[in-house]
């Protein structure tokens, strides 16, 4: 990739840290200060997917899969935040963007995914929590959940991801690349805590969790009276985004 990237006209270098170790993490960001002289952004894109039924998930997978994704997310965006809150006590004013890297998956479950499906809700989660809290020294998050062909997803769903003989290619990766570099920029300047979903020709934003149809009774509830309560919720809620792969 790297070579890539140079040869066409840019500047780049490679790291091969460990994203999801604190100090790999800190060895990470210092090697683009090194080379380039600051840090603008942080695109947190490092992942591992294994498609195992619930029934059969092991604790082995479930927690590498969630080191991958969220320590390997904190740990990076931790870091990075460190050099620029010691930017921001030195008086310069920041526009600083973290662009976290969730799922589909994340934000609808899906069968057989059990580990990613949450460690991508949670990176949904952790998108909202830096943005409220990073917000007030400049620094920006949000997070977009791409559909695209890459090296896990051609891996579990080559046809649906394979490339077509001619015209458009809805699951070229190239086709996400903008909205990472425009979230990335300083153009993005006004956008903080959203979640897009980014694939194709489509870019969708997430309205994420929302209070939905609700029943107050001021009063303690008594037993009996709670199942025709969520009854009349279920009859009133919108129709639910279908799991994936069900």
């Amino acid at each position: 990739m790297v070579d890539e990237i140079i040869a066409a006209g840019g500047e780049a270098v490679a790291n091969g840290d460990d994203v999801a170790d604190w100090d790999g993490a800190g060895r990470l960001v210092a090697t683009a200060l090194e080379n380039f002289g600051g840090l603008d952004a942080v695109v947190n894109n490092a992942g591992i997917l294994q498609m195992v039924p619930f029934i059969e998930e092991s604790p082995e997978n479930w927690d590498s899969t969630m080191r991958v994704h969220l320590r390997g997310h904190f740990c990076v965006a931790r870091r990075a935040t460190d050099y620029w809150l010691e930017q921001y006590r030195a008086g310069q004013s920041l526009g600083a963007r973290i662009v976290n890297i969730s799922s589909g998956a994340g934000l609808h479950g899906a069968a057989g995914q059990a580990p990613y499906a949450a460690a991508k809700a949670g990176i949904a989660a952790l998108t909202i929590t830096q943005a409220a809290e990073l917000g007030q020294y400049g620094i920006t998050a949000n997070a977009i959940a791409p559909t695209a062909r890459t090296r896990m997803t051609t891996e579990f769903w080559p046809e649906a991801t394979a490339k077509p003989n001619s015209g458009f290619d809805p699951m070229d990766p190239a086709t996400v690349a903008p909205a990472v570099v425009w979230l990335g920029s300083g153009l993005s300047g006004e956008v903080n805590g959203c979640v897009f979903e980014v694939g194709g020709g489509m870019i969708a934003l997430e309205e994420g969790w929302h209070m939905g149809p609700m029943i107050d009774r001021q009063r303690k509830w008594e037993p009996e009276e709670v199942g025709p309560a969520i009854a009349t919720l279920l009859a009133r809620r919108r129709p639910p985004t279908p799991v994936w792969n069900t």
